[in-house]
């Protein structure tokens, strides 16, 4: 076989194997916070069918463990937290590649798979028959962080610290309400929108707690991708925000069109 011909055949044989640069999918991985689990999963499936060829990988945690992780040099191209105040941390510390940008409220709720819910006041949780109640972790989550803030404006902080069991984030602290192993938990309403078993849930009022409002931040890693900077506009647009809102999530201020 000529020399020619030979390399030919060379360059085609790498361009079909699996792995070549040439078929390789762009992957991005987006860092999101526990309260976006089955919404995000869905973000993500529904960007994948549209962009042939795409594939996006979700990691899910609480906001700050995942904001340190990422400070650590975690590959994480983008950024969802449950509030804003961890992507604006990443950007004063050098380690993302623009301001956060808002994506969603959450909301806070009671949650009980045993007790019926409805009426039920947040300092009505000082009452024994509430038992056990789950929260996340207040260090790290902002969910935790809120519920905290509830139970403090509430007044019964105090009373009902002995009976409290932190959650490692939000998602584990649903698990705890769903499984029956609390009594109740105050949760993200969006991870009880998505339960199979909805149990009994109560808002918990806004007047409470600082808002959560969710901003998402583009990462030093996920400068300059297309794929990451293409997935960051989808998730602003109107199919996407529809997915959002079937969880219970509300549009940010100005976030109208």
């Amino acid at each position: 076989m000529k020399r020619g011909a030979f390399l030919g055949w060379l360059m085609l044989a790498w361009v079909l194997l699996p792995g070549s640069a040439a078929l390789a999918e762009e992957r991005i991985t987006v860092a999101a916070a526990a309260d976006l689990h089955q919404a995000m999963d869905q973000l993500a499936a529904a960007y994948q069918t549209e962009h042939a060829g795409s594939r996006v990988d979700v990691v899910y945690g609480s906001s700050g463990t995942l904001v340190t992780q990422i400070e650590q040099g975690a590959p994480f191209e983008l950024f969802f937290s449950a509030d804003s105040s961890y992507p604006q941390q990443l950007v004063d510390h050098g380690k993302a590649g623009g301001k956060p940008i808002p994506y969603a409220v959450g909301h806070l709720v009671m949650w009980s798979a045993s007790i019926d819910m409805r009426n039920v006041q947040v300092a009505d949780l000082v009452q024994a028959r509430f038992g056990r109640i789950a929260i996340a972790n207040p260090q790290h989550a902002p969910y935790g962080k809120r519920a905290e803030q509830a139970l403090r404006a509430a007044g019964i902080w105090e009373q009902v610290q002995p009976r409290l069991v932190f959650g490692e984030n939000i998602a584990q602290t649903a698990q705890f309400a769903q499984s029956g192993n609390v009594q109740v938990g105050l949760v993200a309403e969006s991870l009880v929108l998505a339960s199979p078993s909805k149990g009994s849930y109560a808002p918990v009022p806004a007047s409470l707690h600082e808002p959560l409002r969710q901003s998402f931040v583009l990462t030093r890693r996920g400068v300059g991708n297309t794929l990451a900077e293409d997935f960051a506009r989808y998730v602003q647009q109107a199919p996407a925000r529809a997915i959002l809102a079937r969880y219970g999530f509300s549009l940010p201020d100005g976030a109208d069109h």
